[in-house]
């Protein structure tokens, strides 16, 4: 009121929308997606006006949040090899039969090594010549299929797709600008050399480079570290807007 201000003002300012701001004056965290985005719009919202945001986030902490609050993060599930070594299987040699077959194929192998070279002598040096000249083809087109590989990608490409409305915080690693901070309901495309996101939940589907990143659907907020070769959840409190 002092600076003459009002909600839409603030809301053009932060991206905050009018109802989640009303919310936070009100004290009606329960309208917020969760504590983490009631501290993150707190912040949002001092530094627009001005004040200190330590002083808000620390007071809410103190007042509202349970010092329990642990993230449950969704588990990309352990693949079989991890669940058998945690039984304690693991992987056993084969044995019994097997080993008597491996013998048996490896002799096999050895005869027809020999008669494949016994019949080269026979031939002259025409049977050399095709050989090389078949080595040489194979050759080629293993160079021209390495040829034809696309290079790796160097850049990011994250595209979302909300289900509903969603919180949405992006920046391009630790320390760099907030790229785009608020609600999203419509696809919304973000690109970088490296591109970290939070979401408000999981109700949300994403892809990378055109590949789609494994996502459990639900009410739970996450966070992930995209670059080009890699994807990494971000712990609870080093989210951009954490």
């Amino acid at each position: 009121m002092r600076q003459h201000l009002d909600i839409a003002d603030v809301e053009s300012r932060t991206k905050i929308r009018a109802k989640y701001l009303r919310a936070l004056e009100n004290e009606e965290f329960g309208m917020l997606p969760g504590p983490t985005f009631v501290k993150t719009f707190l912040r949002t919202y001092a530094e627009a006006l001005g004040l200190d945001p330590q002083v808000l986030v620390e007071e809410y902490r103190a007042t509202y949040e349970s010092r329990d609050e642990v993230e449950h993060l969704q588990p990309l599930g352990p693949t079989a090899m991890a669940r058998d070594r945690r039984r304690g299987g693991g992987i056993r040699p084969p044995r019994g039969p097997w080993l008597v077959i491996g013998l048996v194929a490896a002799a096999v192998v050895g005869v027809l090594l020999v008669i494949g070279l016994v019949g080269g002598d026979d031939n002259g040096g025409g049977g050399g010549q095709k050989a090389g000249g078949a080595d040489t083809t194979e050759t080629q087109q293993t160079t021209k299929t390495e040829k034809q590989k696309p290079a790796p990608p160097t850049r990011v490409t994250l595209r979302i797709i909300p289900n509903n409305e969603i919180y949405v915080c992006v920046d391009n690693g630790p320390g760099t600008d907030i790229g785009f901070n608020g609600i999203i309901s419509e696809p919304q495309t973000f690109r970088g050399r490296r591109v970290r996101v939070n979401l408000g939940k999981t109700d949300v589907q994403l892809t990378k480079n055109g590949k789609r990143v494994p996502l459990q659907p639900g009410p739970d907020p996450v966070g992930f570290d995209f670059t080009p070769r890699s994807t990494k959840p971000i712990p609870l409190g080093q989210r951009p807007c954490a």
